[in-house]
C-alpha cells in the first residue's frame, strides 16, 4: 500500500526538513522551505531496482578496457566545439539560459539536422504541437522526420522513448515535467529533482543522448536543487544580452570535453547560425583613436578570443564615486584600482569608474587585469592607447604583472588579424622573435613598466 510522507523541502538548495524552520538548517536561506507530500511505494519493491545491475562486482581499474567513445556529430559547428566534438549515446545535457535567448531555437535546429541520420524525439513541455510546428516553418528547418510529443508526465514520456527507441531526445523544459511519485506541482525542488533521476536513468540504460532545457531564476543560476547539474554529464549556459543579435553558449561542465569552451552564434531570422571568427566580430566597431578603449587577448577554452574593453573614469558628483562593470568581475575592480593607486601613483578615490566588456561576452579569467588597468588609465588621461596594440596578463597585489596560459596561441591569433603590438608579460615573451615578425613584443615585469610602455613619445 502506498503510503504519504510530509516533509519541508528548501526550493533553494533542495535539503528537507521534518518540519517547518524559518530558516533552511542546510543553506541557511531564509523562508525557502515549502511543504510536499512525498508518495512512497511499498517496501517490497524498488523503483531503482532496475537501474542497479545484478551482474555487479569489483575490478582493478588496470583490467577495465578504456574505449574512446563515439561521438555523433550535431550539425552545428560551434555546438558541437561546446560539447567536445558531439553527442555521447547515454549522455545527459542540460541547456540553461534566460527567457526569449533561443534555447528553444537552438534544439529545434538541430534536432531537425540530426533527424536526417538518426532516430530523434522532441518533447515539448512549455508549447503546444502547433506552435512547435509553426516555429519550425518560421525558422525553415526540414522537420520531416522529427517526432513530436507534447507532454509533462514523465512515465508517459519514457513508455513513448521505450516503444520509439530515439537516439536523441530533447525535453522541454525540465521544470514543467512531474511524476506521479511526487505531489508537489510541476516546477518544485522535488519534482524538479525526481524528474531528472527517472530521465537520467532511462539515457543511461537505453544509451540516448538526451538535452534538457533548464529555467534560470533571477541571479543567472538554473532554477531548481543544485543537485541537478551534479546528475547530468554536461551542463551548457546560454550568454549574451536579448536585445543583441549574438549569443554564446559555454561549457561549465563537461564529462566528455574540456570545460569552459565558448561557442558563438548570431540570431537571424533563420534562427541561429554558428560564427567561425568570433574575434573579427567582437572588434567589428572597435576604433583605436578612442580613450579609454584597449583590447584584451582572452582564452575561451582552446580558442583565443579578441575582446574591447571599454573604460570610463570621470569625476565623482555623488558622496561614494561608483563603480560599475559589464561582463566583468565586480569585486576585481576594487582591487586593480587599489593596485593602480599604490603601484603606478594614480588615484582614482574621487572617480567614478565604468568597464564594458564589448559583445555581451563575459570574462572572468585574470588575464583581463592589465587590459582593464590600461584602458582604465587610457580614459583618466583623455589619451587613446598606441594603435594596433593588444594587452593580456594577470596582475598581482604587489604590482607584479604575472604570466597566463597559453600566450604563444594568443599573440599568434593577434597577429592573424594584424595587431602589430602586444604589451604582455614578459614570461610569456617568446624566445624567438622570429616567429612573429608582424608583432613588436615588449614585456613587462610591473604595472608602472606597463604603464610606462603605452606612453607616446
Amino acid at each position: 500500500m502506498v503510503k504519504q510522507k510530509t516533509q519541508f523541502q528548501c526550493r533553494s538548495c533542495g535539503g528537507s526538513s521534518p518540519k517547518w524552520q524559518g530558516r533552511c538548517p542546510h543553506c541557511g536561506e531564509w523562508n525557502t522551505l515549502e511543504e510536499t507530500t512525498v508518495l512512497s511505494a511499498p517496501s517490497s519493491g524498488s523503483r531503482f531496482q532496475s537501474w542497479a545491475s545484478s551482474e555487479s562486482s569489483v575490478q582493478l581499474l588496470a583490467e577495465v578496457s578504456a574505449v574512446e567513445v563515439q561521438r555523433t556529430p550535431t550539425g552545428m559547428g560551434e555546438l558541437d566545439r561546446v560539447l567536445g566534438g558531439g553527442l555521447v549515446d547515454g549522455a545527459v545535457i542540460l541547456l540553461g539560459g534566460d527567457p526569449g535567448i533561443g534555447k528553444s531555437t537552438l534544439l529545434l535546429q538541430t534536432i531537425a539536422l540530426m533527424a536526417e541520420q538518426e532516430s530523434v524525439l522532441y518533447v515539448s513541455g512549455e508549447e503546444s504541437a502547433q506552435q512547435v510546428a509553426l516555429r519550425a516553418q518560421r525558422l525553415g528547418v526540414h522537420a520531416d522526420k522529427v517526432h513530436l510529443l507534447a507532454e509533462i508526465r514523465v512515465e508517459a514520456i519514457s513508455a513513448v522513448i521505450a516503444r520509439q527507441k530515439p537516439r536523441v531526445v530533447v525535453i522541454d523544459s525540465i521544470q514543467t515535467m512531474y511524476s506521479d511519485g511526487i505531489t508537489s506541482a510541476p516546477g518544485s525542488v522535488s519534482q524538479v529533482r525526481e524528474c531528472a533521476a527517472q530521465l537520467t536513468r532511462l539515457a543511461k540504460q537505453q544509451g540516448i543522448s538526451m538535452l534538457l532545457v533548464g529555467h534560470v531564476t533571477k541571479d543567472g543560476a538554473i532554477a531548481g536543487p543544485r543537485v541537478l547539474e551534479h546528475m547530468v554529464d554536461t551542463v551548457l549556459y546560454f550568454e549574451g544580452e536579448t536585445h543583441s543579435n549574438y549569443r554564446m553558449i559555454r561549457a561549465i561542465k563537461n564529462r566528455f570535453g574540456a570545460a569552459n569552451e565558448l561557442g558563438v552564434f548570431a540570431m537571424t531570422e533563420k534562427g541561429l547560425k554558428g560564427v567561425s571568427n568570433p574575434s573579427a566580430l567582437f572588434l567589428s566597431s572597435y576604433r583605436d583613436d578612442v580613450p579609454g578603449s584597449c583590447v584584451l587577448v582572452t582564452q575561451e577554452g582552446s580558442r583565443p578570443l579578441l575582446v574591447e574593453i571599454q573604460a570610463l573614469v570621470d569625476d565623482a558628483h555623488g558622496f561614494a564615486p561608483k563603480r560599475l562593470t559589464v561582463g566583468l568581475a565586480q569585486e576585481r575592480l576594487a582591487m586593480l584600482l587599489a593596485v593602480l593607486n599604490r603601484h603606478a601613483g594614480i588615484a582614482c578615490y574621487d572617480q567614478d569608474v565604468f568597464l564594458n566588456a564589448v559583445g555581451g561576452v563575459k570574462i572572468t579569467e585574470p588575464a583581463a587585469d592589465l587590459a582593464v588597468i590600461l584602458a582604465m588609465l587610457s580614459s583618466y588621461r583623455n589619451r587613446p592607447l598606441p594603435e594596433k596594440l593588444i594587452v593580456f596578463g594577470e596582475v598581482g597585489l604587489s604590482g607584479e604583472i604575472r604570466p597566463v596560459p597559453r600566450g604563444q596561441e594568443r599573440l599568434r591569433e593577434a597577429e592573424k588579424l594584424g595587431f602589430t603590438h602586444a604589451i604582455v608579460p614578459a614570461a610569456n615573451c617568446p624566445k624567438r622573435t622570429a616567429d612573429f615578425p608582424r608583432l613588436t613584443i615588449i614585456g613587462v615585469n610591473s604595472v608602472q613598466e606597463g604603464v610606462d610602455a603605452t606612453r607616446r613619445d
